[in-house]
C-alpha cells in the first residue's frame, strides 16, 4: 500500500518563552492511499492545528511530514506554492468560493493555474460535475446555489486537479443534516470509486462515521483510534460515540 501522509513525532508550540502553550506533543500517524480519515477531539485539542500543519499553512516546531514522500517541513518559497497548487485539495466549512465567479469558473481556476488547456479543463469539468452531481448549477453564482451545492462545488474544485491528498475542514460545520448527508455519500464516493485520500478534520460523531478510520486526539496526542472494519456506518458510529463518552468532560465539545 502506497504511503501518502506520514506525520513523524510532530510538536507545535504557541506563545513566548515565558508563556508557551503546547498544541501538539510528539504525535505520529499514517494514512495511505484510498484512506478515509477523520480526526477527532474537543475544541482546544490540536486537530485543527494538526490539519494547519498537514496544509502546510502553519509550520511545525519540530518533527517532520511527509506527502507521497517528501519533507514538506522543508518546503519554501515556489516549492511550496507549487505543492500547494498540485498536490493538495482543501474542502473548507465556509467553502471559499469567487462570488463573482460562476460555479464553472470557480472549479475552472484551480486548473487555469497549472495552464491546462480550456478543452481538457471542460472534459475533467464536465466528469467531477456528474460525480457530485452539481451539472445544473455550473452556470450559477454562488448566492444563486444553496449551501450544499457550494459545498460540492467546492469539493469539485478540491478533487479536479487530482491531488495527493484532500484536506477536509469541518466540511458539513454549515450544511442542514440533508446536505450534509449528502455530501458526505459524495466523500465515499470519491474514496471508494476514485480511491481518493482524504484527511478530515470534524467535532461531529455522525459526519466521522462515514469515514473508515477515526483518530481522536486530546491534549495534542493520540488518544484512541479505531477503524470501520466490516461494521455497518451506525455500527460505527456508536462506536465512536463510545470513545468521545471516554473523553468524560469533553463530550459536549466533541459532538
Amino acid at each position: 500500500m502506497e504511503n501518502i501522509l506520514k506525520v513523524d513525532k510532530i510538536e507545535k508550540y504557541y506563545g513566548s518563552r515565558s508563556s508557551l502553550t503546547k498544541a501538539i506533543d510528539n504525535l505520529s500517524f499514517e494514512v495511505d492511499k484510498g484512506e478515509f480519515v477523520a480526526i477527532m477531539g474537543a475544541s482546544g485539542s490540536g486537530k485543527t492545528t494538526l490539519l494547519n500543519v498537514v496544509s502546510t499553512i502553519d509550520k511545525v516546531t519540530s518533527g517532520h511530514i511527509y506527502v507521497g514522500g517528501k519533507d514538506i517541513t522543508k518546503l519554501k518559497g515556489n516549492q511550496l506554492n507549487e505543492f500547494r497548487r498540485e498536490e493538495l485539495g482543501f474542502i473548507f466549512q465556509d467553502f471559499n468560493l469567487l462570488d463573482t465567479l460562476t460555479a464553472y469558473e470557480n472549479i475552472a481556476l484551480a486548473l487555469s493555474i497549472q495552464n491546462i488547456s480550456s478543452t481538457e479543463i471542460e472534459k475533467r469539468i464536465k466528469k467531477v460535475a456528474e460525480e457530485l452531481d452539481i451539472k445544473d448549477v455550473l452556470n450559477k453564482y454562488p448566492y444563486q446555489m444553496s449551501g450544499g451545492q457550494k459545498q460540492r462545488v467546492a469539493s469539485a474544485r478540491a478533487i479536479i486537479t487530482d491531488p495527493k491528498l484532500i484536506l477536509a475542514d469541518e466540511p458539513t460545520g454549515a450544511l442542514d443534516s440533508k446536505s450534509a448527508k449528502m455530501l458526505l455519500e459524495r466523500f465515499n464516493h470519491l474514496n471508494e470509486e476514485l480511491d481518493a485520500t482524504i484527511l478530515m478534520v470534524t467535532h461531529d460523531a455522525f459526519t466521522a462515521s462515514y469515514a473508515r478510520r477515526v483518530i481522536f486526539i486530546k491534549d495534542g496526542k493520540i488518544f484512541k483510534e479505531i477503524h470501520k472494519g466490516n461494521d455497518s456506518r451506525k455500527e460505527f458510529f456508536d462506536k465512536i460515540i463510545d470513545v468521545v463518552t471516554l473523553l468524560g468532560g469533553d463530550l459536549n465539545d466533541a459532538l
